[in-house]
């Protein structure tokens, strides 16, 4: 990682009342500089919005540094609600919140060291050759070093941010409230499912034991499948808060825009493929869509799969449900697709027909790839603008306010990241096919 490509270094606040202060901070700086906005616009004779005067520039950049710095729940609300609800919001707070994704912070070097301290012990540097604190990579709730041990054993070792784990509940509830409270939030936008459900999601990757016992299974389940890499778990540095594994050579997934036609081809169609089974064939699921969680290695011409900490298992009547949905989208049989959506919990039979019409449409235009026959050209598509402006309708129609089961939230996730990876490639594949085999 070149110099200009490091992650700004600065102290994750640990405490409660630490983390509170940064949250009234933000708020603070929000309200000041509404105020002087507002007093200029008053002064020029005109009547300002409070959206106009919420949504500046400057208070742009200040709630995204701010939430980048506390990273944790903090961070991870905004990722949550921009991914789930982001056609619901207004184009700014959505800028915002998108840009959480990959902005955060790193920890400085004295909080690395107290951190393996208490999980490894005061003496853990003696295992290692010369530790390289500056880390390759840095998310919500954690960061990735690579490290040497003196075995010989070369790791990408993820640390937990301190405080992460017991300020989850919170943090979730104070920046929702601050969201709302500010009006960034539309008042008809019921976030309470989502919020609940980020709760429990980041309490699962909190617990970096949990990640590592998927991280063994997806390498078994993936056994029969060498056009993968799984990193391998190294147990024996593993903790709650510190993660150890194989450290796994590649390139950015989204850097190979310009590779030949046919290899483009074949890494999203394996990517396709194991959406499908990890749907219908193991029941598990590795939720997150970030293009950092895929590398690709050139020579081998392998993808590796990083990061499962949002890996989700699925009941089996869920794929079921699911095949359901897709054979009858792909037989163009509406009443079937309507009776599949009633089963997965779309909608209900008292729901309007006009609004199960609508949510039959939308889900009609997700399956395009497979009702396509022949291969589909992702990158000349408009199915996902469509989407969006669709689920805008949907979602502002107050009539029809209603938040699907959870885990289909985390489906859609996965779907949606792979769409628009396959839209940056610019891939054409046979999606037919795939889920036929």
């Amino acid at each position: 990682m070149s110099p200009s490509h490091l992650p700004t270094s600065s102290a994750v606040p640990s405490s409660r009342l630490g983390r509170l202060a940064r949250l009234g901070s933000m708020a603070g700086g929000v309200a000041g500089t509404m105020l002087l906005a507002g007093v200029r616009e008053l002064a020029q004779g005109k009547r300002p919005k409070l959206s106009d005067l919420l949504l500046t520039p400057t208070n742009v950049q200040r709630i995204t540094q701010q939430l980048a710095q506390m990273r944790g729940a903090a961070m991870k609300v905004g990722q949550l609600i921009s991914m789930d609800a982001g056609d619901l919001l207004p184009p700014e707070l959505a800028a915002i919140l998108a840009r959480l994704r990959s902005d955060a912070h790193a920890m400085p070097q004295r909080q690395v060291q107290a951190v393996l301290s208490a999980n490894w012990g005061a003496k853990w540097q003696q295992r290692f050759e010369p530790f390289n604190f500056t880390p390759i990579a840095a998310a919500s709730i954690g960061q990735v070093h690579r490290a040497r041990t003196q075995d010989g054993r070369d790791l990408a070792i993820k640390i937990q941010y301190p405080g992460v784990r017991k300020s989850i509940s919170s943090d979730v509830d104070n920046v929702a409230s601050l969201l709302r409270l500010s009006g960034l939030l539309p008042k008809t936008l019921d976030v309470a499912p989502l919020l609940k459900e980020a709760k429990r999601q980041l309490r699962e990757e909190a617990d970096y034991q949990t990640e590592g016992a998927h991280l063994q299974r997806f390498g078994d389940l993936l056994a029969d499948a060498p056009q993968f890499v799984v990193p391998a778990l190294h147990a024996d540095l593993t903790t709650r808060n510190v993660l150890a594994m194989s450290f796994v050579d590649g390139v950015p997934i989204e850097s190979l825009v310009d590779a030949p036609q046919a290899e483009r081809n074949r890494i999203v169609r394996l990517l396709v493929a194991l959406l499908f089974r990890e749907l219908f064939e193991f029941g598990l699921m590795q939720t997150d869509p970030n293009f950092a969680n895929y590398r690709y290695n050139p020579q081998t011409q392998q993808l590796v799969l990083l990061d499962f900490g949002a890996t989700r298992s699925f009941a089996p009547s869920f794929g079921q449900a699911y095949r359901h949905v897709m054979q009858a989208a792909m037989a163009g049989d509406r009443a079937a697709m309507r009776q599949a959506a009633m089963a997965i919990g779309y909608f209900d039979e008292h729901a309007q027909a006009r609004h199960q019409d609508a949510v039959l449409d939308m889900m009609q235009m997700a399956l395009e790839p497979l009702r396509h026959d022949g291969d589909f050209d992702f990158g000349t598509t408009d199915m996902v603008q469509r989407l969006h402006q669709a689920g805008m309708a949907l979602g502002l129609d107050r009539d029809f306010w209603h938040i699907p089961p959870v885990d289909t939230l985390f489906l859609h996730r996965k779907l949606g990241g792979l769409y628009l990876l396959a839209a940056r490639l610019r891939a054409r594949i046979n999606v037919r096919q795939l889920v036929s085999a």
